[in-house]
């Protein structure tokens, strides 16, 4: 080969390995991560999440802590979050045990009229080892929030109830789901339901009335642990996306790094509901993303946007913040 021609040769592999990087390059600057945080660095668990127009702000809800019974957040972008400093549930009704509220998991719904519903579980006066679901109302986002005297759940003799998440159904009607807390009532071992007899944990639908707080009819299971699952599924947040209802669902244990986020689907709000499995399930588990027991979720209500709490150390005793995530979703497979 002559100079001329090797030197011809050396310019064309330097050309392509330019172009190579530059296209490399490119691509990976325009690649997005699809889950971001801690974008709330402090003990903020049970995230819910809620998109206000007239606020032009999403909110975010969270299990008790920082002297409030709710724990309250706002961000303009869905990037830069403010936990405020509200008192978004002043008063409680009697049927929660004043002494030890430990109020978890609060949602927020926005009614067709304007108002918002507040769902939430605290500890039933009548038994201080169950919880109940209650609701709330108020005029205005942050409150205060007007509790109801009367639960919309509080199976007792089951373990009580947890977890509640309100659902528009896309002709209208308002569902609530909830968990049923059945391995409060177990035998020991992982989340108290690691020994044998394994006790269930079902996921419960409410239909309510327009009010938001009012039963109608009696609550339907529509899912339930499986061996798979470990010793629970609970934090349900379902969702309808392109005419199929995505119920998704923590299963594990919060406590240990089995915590995961998994979700079934179905055609009917009713059921029955499906799980995915793997590949595409469960969507989050420890060490993805660098996360450690991710889980607790909460979809919003269009699917595009999704909050959830993870550890901040090594185990819970370290808090659980709050990362938020960008779902894709195609047919009845979710990927985050």
């Amino acid at each position: 080969m002559t100079t001329t021609a090797t030197t011809r040769t050396l310019r064309a592999l330097l050309s392509f390995s330019f172009l190579f990087c530059l296209v490399h390059l490119s691509c990976a600057s325009i690649t997005k991560r699809s889950v971001s945080g801690p974008v709330i660095n402090q003990d903020f668990p049970d995230p819910s999440l809620l998109w206000v127009a007239s606020e032009n702000k999403w909110f975010a809800f969270a299990t008790n802590g920082g002297g409030h019974r709710v724990q309250v957040a706002s961000s303009p972008d869905f990037i830069t979050w403010t936990v405020e400093n509200d008192n978004v549930l002043p008063n409680i009704p009697t049927w929660v045990n004043a002494a030890a509220v430990n109020l978890w998991a609060p949602m927020v719904i926005q009614l067709d009229n304007g108002s918002f519903v507040l769902y939430y579980s605290a500890t039933a006066a009548a038994n201080t080892a169950a919880h109940c679901v209650g609701a709330a109302t108020s005029k205005t986002i942050r409150g205060p929030y007007t509790p109801l005297q009367a639960t919309i759940a509080c199976p007792i003799s089951q373990g009580g109830a947890i977890d509640p998440a309100g659902h528009h159904h896309p002709d209208g009607t308002i569902y609530v789901v909830y968990k049923i807390d059945g391995n409060s009532l177990g035998h020991g071992g992982s989340c108290n339901n690691g020994v044998a007899p394994i006790v269930s944990t079902p996921i419960m639908l409410q239909k309510m009335a327009a009010d938001g707080v009012t039963p109608v009819g009696s609550p339907v299971q529509i899912l339930d642990r499986d061996a798979g699952d470990g010793p629970l599924v609970e934090a349900p947040s379902l969702i309808n996306v392109n005419g199929v209802f995505f119920l998704f669902f923590s299963s594990g244990c919060y406590a240990d790094t089995s915590y995961d986020l998994s979700y079934a689907t179905a055609t009917s709000v009713t059921g029955p509901y499906t799980k995915a499995r793997a590949p595409t399930a469960p969507l989050l588990v420890t060490g993805k993303y660098g996360l450690r027991a991710p889980g607790s979720a909460t979809f919003a209500k269009d699917g595009s946007k999704v909050v959830f709490h993870a550890y901040l150390g090594a185990d819970i005793s370290g808090g659980r913040g709050m990362w938020t995530g960008i779902p894709t979703f195609s047919g009845a497979t979710v990927t985050l």
